[in-house]
């Protein structure tokens, strides 16, 4: 499996804070910010409103996957997102996390 570009500096999420769009559904919202990189790369945050370091973990590797399986797909190049968890997200299935990420994906204007 290919490995997910992801940010790491505090400076680029605040930058995405400040500057970026931002769209949401019950279980997450997507914030973005397009930059003249020639990858996407990918944020999550998983506050802990989410439930324990365990719940938490579990919510950002399961969407890590539904990441990257899109980003090859559904998400063009020069992107920073940040994804963020709702507290209803750690109580959901692999599908319907995935269908809240199409679901972005359709209202925003990230898509390829």
């Amino acid at each position: 499996m290919p490995v997910l570009p992801t940010l790491r500096r505090r400076a680029d999420f605040e930058a995405i804070g400040r500057h970026g769009t931002a769209r949401s559904t019950p279980l997450l919202v997507l914030r973005w910010l397009r930059t003249d990189r020639a990858e996407t790369r990918v944020g999550l945050s998983t506050p802990r409103t989410l439930g324990g370091a365990v719940q938490r973990n579990r919510v950002r590797r399961r969407l890590r996957v539904l990441l990257r399986e899109r980003l090859e797909h559904r998400i063009g190049s020069g992107w920073d997102l940040l994804l963020i968890a709702k507290p209803a997200a750690g109580n959901v299935s692999h599908a319907e996390l995935g269908a809240a990420i199409d679901a972005l994906l359709a209202r925003s204007d990230i898509g390829i």
